[in-house]
């Protein structure tokens, strides 16, 4: 258990997981997952990679809009670039 910033005990869900669609290739890809795990440093959160390349489906979902960060039921937290600003916002509904 941890302090909220009002000092009151707060409940952090250890458990948030997000989903990194890209491809292997693609250094915006290899940025946001580098910037994920620098933040992973002071936030606790899982993400794993998925490549659109292996799924037709999702091929045509992101096609050239890739990386995409997104929560476990796909939704879009944000893309090409990460940003930490959404990506705290997000994860702060978790506390």
């Amino acid at each position: 258990m941890t302090k909220n910033e009002k000092g009151h005990a707060a409940v952090v869900n250890e458990n948030v997981s997000l989903i990194v669609y890209g491809r292997e290739e693609c250094h915006l890809c290899l940025e946001m997952i580098a910037a994920l795990q620098e933040l992973q440093k002071r936030r606790s959160f899982s993400f794993s990679f998925v490549d659109i390349d292996d799924d037709s489906d999702l091929k045509k979902r992101y096609g050239e809009k890739v990386p995409v960060l997104t929560s476990l039921n796909n939704q879009e937290i944000c893309h090409y670039h990460l940003d930490i600003a959404v990506l705290d916002a997000y994860l702060d509904k978790f506390r």
